[in-house]
Order: C-alpha cells, then structure tokens, then sequence
C-alpha cells in the first residue's frame, strides 16, 4: 500500500501556504531530490513522492478537493464518478536518462500533466501542458562564481566522449542549459566576496566612523575587479552605495544589473590616548539634542543642565 503522507507535509509547507511557497517548496526539493542529481537509495522514491504531492498541491481545484476528500480523491479508481469524473485516464510513463518514470496525465491545465515538465519549467525550458517529447539526458557540474558571471568554457566528458561547453555569461545557481542531445545543470560554488540577487550583486565595506563622517574614497572589490568609490559625507551604517551597469550580465536580455555596496561603520574596540582626545574634545563640542551637555570636573564626568531649561 503506497505511503500516504499528508502532502503538505511532503512539501514542508502548511497548510495556508500560498501557490508561490508551494512552488518554491517544490523547486528546492525537485532540485536535491532529482534522479540524475541524486544518486542515493531512495532518492528516486523521493522525487517521485513530491512530485505526486506538488501534481495535486500546486492546481488550485486539485487542492481544494485534497483539503476536502484527502488522497482517497486522487487513488485509482476514484475518477470513476469522483471528483474528476473520468480525467484521471490512462498511465502513461517514458525513459528519462537512466531511469524509468510512469505518471498520470489529468489532460487539464495546471501542473501535473508530466513532473519532469514541471522540474524543467523551472530552468525556462518549454510549456508544461504541451505534448509529451523525448527527454535529453540531464547531467550537472560545479562552475566557480567567477566562471558563473563572466561565462566560461568547460572541457567535460560525457559518454565517454571529450568536449567543450561553453556557459554563457550570467548563469546561476539551478541554470539549465541546452546542448544537442543531452542538458546540464549548473551548480555555482558561492563566493565569500559577493552575494547575488538575480543580476545584482551585495558586497560589504567596512569603514572607520572619520570616513563615514567626513567622507573618503575607498577601493572596492567588483567583479570586474578592484575600483575606487566615493563615500559621501555623513554616510550611516548599511546604506546601499549603487554602482550601475556593475552587475551580472543579463542571461536573458541585454545589459547588466547593478553592484550595491553595504555601507559598515566599524567601531575600534580599542583606542589609544590621542584617540580618546581627539573623541572627547568632538563630544563637547557636538551640540548635545536633549539640552544637556556634558563637562569634566575634578571628580570625573559630571553633566549639568544646558541653558534656557527651568
């Protein structure tokens, strides 16, 4: 009898989970999950079994009969007068590289038809509802940031056969690219310099509380490379600096997207003697906002009450 675990919980999403979390539930699981991506003992079974949970979760008529009748609904033998009167038809089933897969094809148009449609949809590969196709073997490979960026040109050996990829500019972590005869996936090693967000790139530079002050030019990693910036005067801690046209190229389209630096003050832990001067004498002279300034006197630091309070 097959394990008829809540789908929800298959998906690890609750039950008032939006179509957009069920998707991104889905996506990361079909992506550890996937036969050509995981070779381990029941990683197949896996797939399979959040696929099955995201065929009904992911229709929106498919849900609201699962909420109301569970898996009894989608079982064989229920179309026959059920919910589905008779869509749930024949089964259907192909090759997909090393592995066999059979499914169950609704004939509707939401997702469900065929769950390697549904992986595929994900890297901009072709509708989902169209008509059943022979599938290109799938292989993956790690590429470094650098590479995933600024394009590259991989020697790979596939079917025992040696031969240059090349990947475009802009790919990202999940890209899935399209040669004659089989597709690859890429997987992107991160980089502690950079983060990303689709054709932007976030880094962080530090700088001390005077620069911040008074501003200062200051270098900066890009992925182009070094460059000096300005930092404008008054600058607070975790503003965003952007730097057009500094980002990834544009997979899709033309141009690229744009670099923001994250601005960090950092506060010395430990300051010498002319430090603590130079520090004390700008707080006296910082017009204090709450009326009160600050004095030493011969017992230490004392404050007093600034004019114009009774």
């Amino acid at each position: 009898m097959a394990d008829n675990r809540d789908y929800y919980q298959v998906l690890g999403v609750s039950k008032s989970a939006t179509l957009d979390e069920i998707k991104k539930a889905y996506r990361k699981l079909a992506l550890e999950y996937h036969p050509d991506r995981n070779k381990t003992k029941g990683g197949e079974a896996k797939f399979k079994e959040v696929t099955k949970a995201y065929e009904v979760l992911g229709n929106e008529e498919k849900r609201k009969t699962y909420d109301q009748f569970g898996h009894a609904a989608f079982e064989q033998g229920a179309g026959q007068g059920g919910p589905f009167g008779g869509a749930q038809g024949g089964g259907q089933g192909g090759q997909y590289g090393p592995f066999t897969y059979s499914y169950s094809s609704s004939g509707d148009s939401g997702f469900g038809a065929d769950p390697f449609d549904i992986f595929e949809q994900f890297f901009g590969g072709a509708s989902p509802f169209g008509n059943a196709r022979p599938r290109n073997p799938v292989y993956s490979f790690t590429i470094s940031f650098d590479e995933a960026v600024h394009g590259a040109e991989k020697q790979v050996t596939i079917n025992n056969q040696s031969q240059k990829v090349k990947i475009p500019a802009g790919v990202d972590n999940g890209s899935r690219i399209r040669f004659e005869g089989y597709d690859i996936v890429i997987d992107v090693t991160p980089d502690k310099r950079f983060g990303r967000e689709g054709s932007d790139i976030i880094s962080e530079k530090k700088i001390s509380f005077p620069q911040a002050a008074l501003g200062a030019e200051v270098r900066v990693e890009t992925i182009d490379g070094p460059i000096e910036i300005k930092i404008p005067s008054g600058t607070q801690s975790g503003v965003l600096i952007r730097l057009s046209g500094r980002g990834v190229p544009r997979l899709r389209g033309s141009g690229r997207g744009d670099h923001y630096v994250r601005a960090k003050i950092v506060v010395p832990q430990k300051l010498g003697k002319r430090q603590k001067e130079l520090l004390e004498e700008l707080q006296s002279e910082d017009a204090p906002s709450d009326g009160y300034s600050t004095s030493k006197s011969s017992t230490g630091t004392s404050s007093k009450k600034g004019k114009g309070w009774f």
